[in-house]
């Protein structure tokens, strides 16, 4: 396994970080707890989650994944010292009442007394990398395509923001602080605030980053490199799209993965059918080069400049070992190009 640091930190993780949104709905504890050993045993040494997790977000099992976590951590003594723990604090309600009583901000109480809790869920002093899920301004998230104006509202500044993730620095609850889902704009502000207040630096960004969405390469990238924050791609495998499991049946069989499975998952982004078609282009063009999906999808990502960690979601122990396996991989320039000729007719179907 390769290691890579984080922006300006002193944060070293894994290439490969594993993202566990559906450890407490898909995946029950002891399989979670199964897959967590298995990854730290094949080198991976960065776990995400977050106080949402898992998915779909439910008021019954609000905040389980990082009770989950939190108990793996504590039956493994020694074990916390090694690791990179990630988790996110939510933006304003998406229509989920449960989380801060559906409010419509992101303050910097709200912040502060989010950490606290998962830190007592994590069983754990403080949190590596603590990440803002979404941001709290309108912004274009999540599957929406432009910034609109006129849904601008007033909520807690930025600046404010950084102030409370400063506390919780200077605290020593978290070590470094990430944000999530952002834009341009948002990474320069974060930075250049800092900067001004002498306030922590976000040392990353976790957005989406796949085949059938290369959005960060539309001036986040370069965001990104002029400000030395680091990408931290999710959703490498489209929500599973990529990997062939949707090609033959679409949405139509429940057992094929989450987007079939759960009806809320059908509204997303990665469910559409424009997403559904560009990832059978791409599966396609796997098989032709004598590769599974699920390899050219993850070489891609894992290969690209701007990732700095992957972020893999599994629900099996094959699937862990596939996506580590898939780690090495080279795509012959050949087949680069044929992806490239394809995001230029399809551009980004699941932005």
């Amino acid at each position: 396994m390769e290691f890579t640091t984080l922006g300006r930190s002193d944060l070293r993780v894994s290439r490969i970080c594993l993202g566990t949104m559906t450890f407490g709905e898909q995946v029950d504890e002891a399989a979670s707890h199964a897959l967590l050993d298995s990854a730290v045993a094949q080198g991976i040494n960065f776990i995400d989650m977050a106080e949402m997790y898992p998915v779909p977000a439910r008021a019954e099992t609000f905040a389980d994944t990082e009770r989950i976590i939190g108990r793996w951590l504590g039956s493994r003594p020694g074990l916390r010292e090694k690791l990179v723990i990630a988790t996110k604090v939510s933006g304003p309600s998406r229509g989920y009442g449960w989380i801060r009583q559906g409010s419509p901000d992101l303050t910097a109480a709200d912040i502060i007394s989010a950490c606290e809790a998962s830190l007592q869920r994590l069983q754990t002093d403080h949190i590596d990398l603590y990440q803002i899920h979404w941001p709290a301004r309108h912004v274009p998230m999540f599957g929406g395509q432009f910034f609109e104006p006129a849904k601008d509202q007033p909520v807690t500044p930025i600046l404010a923001q950084l102030e409370a993730l400063g506390q919780l620095v200077k605290a020593g609850k978290v070590r470094h602080i990430g944000l999530s889902n952002e834009t341009p704009h948002g990474v320069a502000e974060f930075v250049h605030l800092a900067e001004q207040q002498g306030l922590p630096r976000v040392v990353s960004v976790q957005n989406a980053y796949s085949l059938v969405n290369r959005v960060p390469e539309n001036g986040l990238d370069e965001a990104l490199y002029r400000h030395q924050v680091s990408l931290l791609a999710y959703s490498p495998l489209g929500f599973g799209t990529l990997t062939g499991k949707y090609d033959a049946s679409g949405l139509a069989d429940p057992t094929a993965g989450r987007l079939a499975l759960f009806e809320s998952m059908k509204k997303q982004r990665w469910a559409r059918p424009e997403t559904l078609a560009a990832a059978r282009r791409y599966n396609a063009l796997a098989r032709d080069h004598g590769l599974t999906p699920t390899r050219m999808a993850l070489a891609w990502c894992y290969g690209r400049w701007q990732t700095a960690s992957t972020i893999i979601g599994v629900t099996s122990q094959a699937q862990l070992d596939e996506d580590i396996a898939a780690w090495g991989t080279v795509l012959a320039p050949e087949l680069l190009a044929e992806i490239d000729k394809v995001r230029w007719e399809i551009r980004d179907p699941a932005q």
